[in-house]
């Protein structure tokens, strides 16, 4: 388990973002490192990354502690690759982390991964697609098509701040006992609404947002979930 791209963005013109000043950070390039990496603090009021020189411009849906670092493994952007028949370099999804050898959509909320030599992450929630993606691609009907894959990326927080560069190992050191995987929270805040009483099981590990969410959906319909 390897992280083999390190990518920044910068704040760039562009018309499918509703950001305040019309500018998004979604357009991410591989650096060669070190870079380090932070807690950001509140969404709204923080860094917003958790990298340093990376810019997140939409600080109303993105960035803050919870969302502090995004993850997608380069074996999900091969297979877009092969999907879409176009090259997809590391951080053209937007992603601060290029991964290889560990499967994200199967990751734990929770797993705790170590990058590197001091850095600590944890898996927090997955990537929903928005409006700014959708541009960003270029693609028809993007948004949809992502959704229906349910190969979102992880977004990470920070737990041990530290540095990292492209080559770093990945090792995974912890592992909470539940079964709420990426790919189970995507499909229950998406398309699976049912699932999201089984989201619960994460505990702290969900950000409170969410968990929220999921409070006040189990009020209205109660516990009962559908079939995985």
């Amino acid at each position: 388990m390897q992280l083999i791209s390190v990518n920044l963005g910068r704040a760039t013109a562009a018309d499918y973002t509703d950001a305040e000043g019309g500018v998004t950070g979604i357009g991410k390039r591989p650096v060669p490192g070190p870079v380090r990496v932070v807690a950001p603090g509140p969404r709204a009021t923080g860094l917003g990354s958790g990298l340093e020189g990376d810019a997140v411009c939409d600080r109303r849906h993105h960035g803050g502690d919870h969302q502090a670092v995004y993850a997608y493994a380069r074996e999900d952007l091969d297979l877009w690759e092969r999907e879409l028949g176009r090259e997809l370099p590391g951080g053209l999804f937007g992603e601060n982390l290029t991964t290889r050898g560990i499967d994200l959509n199967t990751a734990r909320i929770g797993d705790r991964w170590r990058v590197g030599a001091d850095l600590v992450l944890e898996v927090a929630s997955a990537r929903i697609p928005c409006r700014t993606f959708q541009g960003a691609m270029g693609e028809a009907g993007w948004v949809k098509r992502f959704t229906a894959q349910a190969r979102p990326g992880a977004y990470l927080r920070v737990i041990e701040e530290g540095s990292v560069s492209p080559g770093d190992p990945i090792e995974v050191i912890h592992r909470p006992d539940h079964d709420v995987t990426v790919r189970l929270w995507f499909r229950a805040f998406t398309t699976e609404r049912a699932l999201l009483p089984l989201t619960l099981a994460a505990g702290d590990a969900m950000e409170p947002e969410a968990r929220e969410r999921v409070r006040l959906y189990v009020e209205k319909y109660g516990a009962g979930a559908g079939a995985r």
